[in-house]
């Protein structure tokens, strides 16, 4: 429920609730301006990211990453490779090695700019990579609430029978320093993560090219199993019930530039759609040295489950995008932008818009792994 995810941080002074009646979206500047949940049917309504709540709660810090959770994050990549920004130079590739960066981990942003529809931060900052390339940035960060005439202009549907709510995050990475930034010393790209609540009956869905499953990576934490994943007419259909670790990557010859979930048991139906450009680099975020540091993914879907050690960090499943890596000279920016909708009603009335956005028939989702 969104008001117990919103009693947890209501106290906080950076916490803001961007509200359209029963439509709000839940931003907190301490977690570094993120999204930290949303609700289409007011306080009483489901919330949909999923938060960490024993750590918020502790008010500690944890190594290697404060994993706060929040429906859409901002961070930075590429994070393995000899451009990474999460090891140290000359530090082996392991997990004990990783750190995530203070900048995208615990600071806080502060806010700009503000209205009754929309809150922007702002952040410099400077970071080191792998091969010791020094960045000297800004960040700045912009959540809307989009309204009724948007969202049906946006994806060309009728809002009736669904509850709904959406937003636009538009982030811009600036070269504030005394350097143009070049390939050869790595880049920066920006990264959005979103946490969402998992549940035993929810399917991320992800439509690509056809022909092109060689440009899908399913092995980030070893191979997915066929029985969670499937590549149907164009669909992957992953499963996000958090109970199995597991990580694909779509590269820019397979992406559509949208991603989903449909969770039969809640009526819910998630879909991004994030900003794309085909003829650009996308940093490769593999844990090695790489060959080709520049022929990364797009867009990435995650499944919690229990890591190599037995543990799980909770119950959620992520989607996420990235911007283009690019060369910028100083003063020159990159924007990524990302827009999240959560449609919650009967099935009978979410599947027209799966079907014309992702060309996907939800009557069929829940036999695909029969």
């Amino acid at each position: 429920m969104f008001s117990l995810d919103y009693q947890l941080l209501k106290d906080n002074p950076s916490t803001i609730l961007l509200q359209d009646g029963a439509r709000i979206v839940l931003v907190c500047g301490d977690y570094q301006g993120r999204v930290m949940t949303s609700s289409s049917q007011g306080m009483e309504g489901f919330s949909y990211g999923w938060m960490n709540r024993d750590l918020i709660q502790s008010g500690e810090k944890t190594p290697h990453m404060n994993a706060y959770g929040g429906e859409e994050r901002f961070w930075l990549g590429p994070e393995g490779g000899q451009f990474s920004i999460y090891f140290e130079p000359n530090a082996a590739f392991e997990f004990v090695n990783w750190q995530t960066p203070a900048i995208i981990d615990s600071e806080n942003y502060p806010i700009i700019d503000q209205d009754k529809s929309s809150v922007t931060f702002a952040k410099d900052f400077s970071i080191f990579n792998y091969s010791k390339t020094r960045f000297d940035a800004k960040i700045i960060r912009k959540i809307s609430l989009l309204n009724k005439e948007q969202v049906e202009r946006f994806l060309n549907i009728s809002l009736i029978a669904v509850q709904w709510v959406a937003y636009q995050s538009e982030n811009t990475l600036t070269n504030i320093g005394k350097e143009d930034w070049k390939k050869e010393n790595g880049l920066l790209s920006i990264w959005l993560l979103g946490m969402l609540n998992a549940s035993d009956q929810n399917t991320i869905l992800i439509p690509y090219k056809k022909g092109q499953e060689a440009y899908i990576n399913d092995a980030y934490f070893g191979k997915i199993d066929s029985n969670r994943l499937k590549k149907k007419d164009g669909i992957l259909y992953f499963k996000g019930d958090a109970n199995a670790r597991g990580k694909l990557g779509v590269a820019p010859e397979a992406l559509l530039p949208f991603a989903a979930s449909y969770d039969a048991e809640n009526g819910i139906l998630t879909i991004i759609h994030f900003d794309y450009q085909d003829d650009q680099a996308y940093v490769n975020s593999m844990w090695e040295i790489q060959k080709e540091p520049f022929k990364g993914d797009v867009l990435n879907a995650y499944n919690d489950g229990k890591n190599d050690l037995g543990t799980q960090m909770g119950r959620f499943y992520e989607l996420e995008s990235s911007s283009p890596a690019k060369e910028l000279e100083i003063g020159e920016s990159v924007v990524h932008s990302q827009r999240t909708f959560h449609f919650e009603g009967d099935l009978n009335d979410l599947n027209p818009i799966a079907k014309k956005i992702l060309g996907v028939d939800l009557m069929l989702v829940k036999d695909i792994f029969d």
